[in-house]
């Protein structure tokens, strides 16, 4: 029974042991990746700041006027609904870390954001406060109009599902736009390529080549222009090519453009002349439109029978067998009489 007692004693010991280790190893776990959403969102606090600092000075850019230079790169206080959105900001931003945070603006809605262009914690934490508030007020709009004519359970039922709804609404809309985005990531792409193939082959250098894209291409390439500016802005902050380029891979699940940021990480990194692979690439990427062209055009063309059969099929009837039918009639009627 001592033995018995000793043995369950060790096992109690060994067990509590392992956890004292575990709690230790998800403490560790739980700090770096503090630390890694810290810098991440001071790195892009400072690519923003220097982006703000930049656009107000680029105006104020002759050299009659150094000195409105400097007034316009200190930063003015905000005011009215500016002052509301930023302490909103900041509020939803300090939620994000917490347990309650991580719900709202869970890892889906977070890769939502990416995809949409929205990088910088300060969009973050508007989406959760625009889902708070959407939760409040459809519930308030919802019990406000329908008091009157529903009551008892059906009420609450209704309130909840206003409330529900509220909750989804903000990412629906962003669910829309990211799909939006997707599908212009796919047609820009080859132009994409065929543009960064001409500009390398004129001599310009990567880093040149992305900022000819993101000034002089944005209405041609408006999703990648963007999100190349985002790329280059977090590159001038501090993060590496690839840290920088790496999220635009990641984010779209597109294999073809995680290739080309593939392909110009190797460029960054060891140089050599990429004229022929990204011909070969964006051959590639026409064929494969041509391709998807084909399918779409079968599939409008099974869709089509359906439509004729619906609305050409009554009308060539009664154009082909009308007369015909009114002879019958006419002489059935004369045998008649």
């Amino acid at each position: 029974m001592q033995a018995n007692t000793l043995l369950a004693l060790a096992f109690a010991l060994a067990a509590l042991a392992s956890l004292l280790v575990a709690g230790l190893l998800i403490v560790r776990i739980a700090k770096a990746s503090r630390s890694e959403r810290m810098l991440a969102h001071a790195l892009d606090e400072r690519a923003l700041q220097s982006a703000v600092v930049a656009a107000r000075a680029a105006p104020a850019a002759q050299p009659a006027q150094g000195n409105q230079m400097a007034k316009a790169a200190k930063p003015t206080p905000a005011k009215g609904f500016k002052a509301l959105l930023e302490r909103c900001a900041h509020t939803g931003t300090r939620w994000l870390d917490t347990r309650f945070g991580r719900q709202i603006v869970a890892e889906e809605d977070r890769r939502l954001l990416e995809q949409c262009g929205f990088v910088d914690t300060r969009t973050r934490g508007l989406f959760l406060i625009s889902r708070i508030t959407c939760a409040i007020i459809l519930p308030v709009v919802t019990g406000v109009f329908a008091s009157g004519q529903v009551a008892g359970p059906q009420y609450v039922a209704l309130l909840l599902f206003a409330m529900m709804f509220g909750v989804m609404l903000p990412k629906l809309m962003l669910r829309r736009r990211a799909a939006s985005r997707r599908r212009g990531v796919v047609d820009e792409l080859p132009m994409f390529v065929d543009l960064l193939r001409l500009l390398q082959g004129v001599g310009l250098s990567l880093d040149q080549s992305l900022q000819v894209m993101v000034n002089d291409f944005a209405r041609v390439l408006p999703v990648l222009s963007s999100e190349l500016e985002i790329a280059q802005r977090q590159f001038a902050a501090g993060r590496s090519r690839e840290q920088s380029l790496n999220r635009l891979a990641s984010s779209y699940g597109n294999e073809d453009l995680r290739a080309v940021v593939r392909l110009l990480i190797q460029v960054d990194r060891h140089g050599g002349a990429v004229q022929e692979p990204l011909k070969q690439f964006g051959d590639r990427l026409r064929e494969t439109r041509r391709a998807m062209l084909r399918e779409r055009i079968g599939r409008l063309a099974v869709k089509m029978t359906g439509v004729m059969i619906l609305t050409l099929l009554p009308a060539l009837m009664i154009v082909t067998a009308g007369p015909g039918v009114m002879s019958v009639s006419r002489a059935l009627g004369e045998i008649h009489r």
